[in-house]
């Protein structure tokens, strides 16, 4: 007990000698910030709150410039910032200032406390992180970095400071201005037990995110190091083995997202890391795979990229890379692969390539996922590949099981990419075939009104697909489609469009070419007689665009001879 009493003696004694510090002397104020310091060590949180209740905050900007007790206060201060509710006080007592002015100062133990001052008092707070961005520590800690790199302390106490600012998208422009790519690769490429390691890790994945720091921790070396720990990484049998490779080989694919850094890499198809990342696709390892399948996609961003990648027999291993995974197999695997082969069809001389190749085909079997991201690639990639190409389209499109996939799939409004995608593709097998056969097949599954509702599409190019579509269904079967029009109430709807003044001169011109062939009905006749369609398209004879004003007239004259 008495033990208990003595100690809040000596608190209430050193807390009085801090409020009357312009009276004590250096000492006595030495011994009550070590009291202070004692006692938050043993008791925190009440340790804490007593220093805010006896009101000497406000009192500390003042004792930060006293030399010989900077680096207690700064370190009292780190303390009681260590408890959120208490953080608001450090804040209004005007702490910020003093302490990022002492940022500058050579004192390495000064410096390390005010680090950590100024991190507690900001954690979890972007408005405050913001105020220290604004008022120019990020070079500040760069440079410390640099300068201490020899001081573990410091070095953790930059990196961590790093990692919370670098959450913010408004510090990567001011990270983008400094040499923080290569402090932190030079840091990266020491030999560090995993926990540093892990640090660095973690402040260079939100930086990664600017394409310009992605450029600079490329030319600055990152890459060749992520290399080797991925080459130390694999067929390890420790823990953190795992954690690395995939970490490591996330990075990479990341710093691929720039166009910049990732052309530098591709460096003509000729580049050793793009070698590398080659070999990791027909390796055992998921990871691996997975992160050649991403990075072969990211590459595959340009279509000089692409023909080349094509002409060089990637295909072949992506393919017998799904083939791998068929059966119950690895779904962010398959997302990649297919991914991959979508990016590579995009070219137009890739696309009979490909398909001789026998991508379709494998393609197809991932027909029976139930997962979205993987139909929604695979439904991606099939859409590429028919693209200009009217045999496989007619192929596919005459293909039951895919059709009525496809229109399965429309129905997926818990999945709008999925629903969207599937739209798109249904629309593409009529408008790159031509076939009267593929028409038939969506008339039969059901994939008329999915068309028309594709039609009113928030999507301009969505909603020309689907107009063109059915123009054409309308061309080669009318006979067959009536009721599924009638059903959908497409009349309705190119009323609709035709009638919306913000409807695109396309939206127009397509609905105009519609009207005119679903005119070859006798009832569809009747209901667009029955609506003012006259009235509409003659207010379109005077369009801006010359292509709708001409379509216009020729509709005008068509509804006016049948009507």
């Amino acid at each position: 007990m008495s033990r208990n009493l003595v100690r809040t003696d000596e608190l209430c004694g050193a807390l009085e000698s801090l409020r009357l510090a312009g009276e004590s002397s250096e000492d006595s104020l030495q011994g009550s910030l070590d009291c202070l310091l004692n006692a938050l060590a043993n008791n925190n949180a009440e340790v804490s709150v007593r220093i805010q209740d006896s009101g000497i905050l406000p009192l500390f900007p003042a004792l930060l410039s006293h030399t010989a007790c900077t680096p207690k206060v700064a370190h009292v201060i780190a303390e009681v910032a260590k408890n959120e509710s208490l953080r608001s006080s450090c804040v209004s007592s005007g702490l910020i200032p003093p302490l990022v002015q002492l940022l500058s100062c050579e004192d390495q133990e000064v410096l390390l406390q005010t680090g950590r001052a100024l991190g507690n008092i900001c954690y979890d707070s972007h408005s405050l992180q913001a105020q220290l961005i604004s008022m120019g520590v990020i070079p500040t800690l760069v440079k410390l970095l640099g300068v201490h790199a020899h001081n573990p302390a410091l070095t953790d106490m930059c990196l961590i400071a790093f990692g919370n600012l670098a959450e913010l998208e408004s510090s990567r422009e001011q990270f983008a201005c400094t040499s923080v790519a290569e402090e932190l690769v030079r840091l990266f490429r020491k030999r560090l037990e995993p926990e540093k390691k892990e640090v660095i890790f973690e402040v260079l994945a939100p930086l990664a995110e600017n394409d310009v720091i992605k450029l600079q921790l490329v030319e600055a070396g990152l890459v060749e190091s992520l290399l080797d720990v991925v080459d130390e990484a694999v067929g390890g049998v420790r823990e953190e083995d795992a954690a690395e490779l995939k970490t490591a080989s996330d990075l990479l694919v990341l710093l691929l997202l720039g166009d910049e850094s990732m052309q530098k890499l591709f460096s003509g198809g000729q580049g050793s890391v793009f070698q590398r990342v080659l070999s990791w696709v027909p390796s055992n390892c998921h990871q691996l795979q997975l992160a050649g399948a991403l990075a072969i996609a990211n590459f595959a961003r340009n279509d000089g990229n692409c023909i080349h990648m094509v002409d060089s027999g990637i295909v072949q291993k992506l393919l017998d890379l799904l083939e791998r995974h068929t059966e119950e197999g690895n779904v962010t695997v398959q997302h990649a692969a297919l991914s991959a082969l979508r990016n590579l069809a995009i070219p137009v001389v890739n696309k009979w390539k490909m398909l001789s190749a026998g991508v379709a085909d494998v393609v197809l079997k991932f027909l029976a996922s139930e997962m979205p991201p993987v139909q929604f690639k695979l439904l991606g990639t099939l859409r590429m590949l028919v693209d200009t190409q009217a045999e496989a389209a007619e192929q596919l499109g005459t293909n039951v099981k895919l059709v009525g996939r496809l229109v399965e799939w429309c129905e997926a409004k818990e999945h709008a990419g999925v629903m969207g995608e599937s739209n798109r593709l249904l629309s593409a097998l009529i408008r790159h075939s031509r076939s009267k056969d593929v028409v038939q097949a969506v008339i039969r599954n059901g994939g008329v009104k999915h068309l028309v509702t594709m039609a009113t599409s928030e999507h301009v190019i969505m909603q020309n697909e689907a107009l063109v579509a059915l123009g054409l269904i309308a061309a080669l079967d009318l006979d067959s489609a009536v009721k599924e029009f009638e059903g959908a109430s497409v009349v309705q709807i190119l009323h609709k469009l035709l009638s919306d003044e913000y409807s695109a001169p396309e939206i127009k011109y397509n609905s105009l070419i519609l009207i005119c062939a679903v005119l070859g009905s006798e009832s569809l006749h009747k209901e667009v007689h029955g609506l003012t369609f006259l009235e509409v398209v003659s207010g379109l004879r005077g369009h801006e665009n010359e292509t709708v004003a001409h379509q216009a007239c020729v509709t005008e004259q068509r509804l006016s001879v049948q009507g």
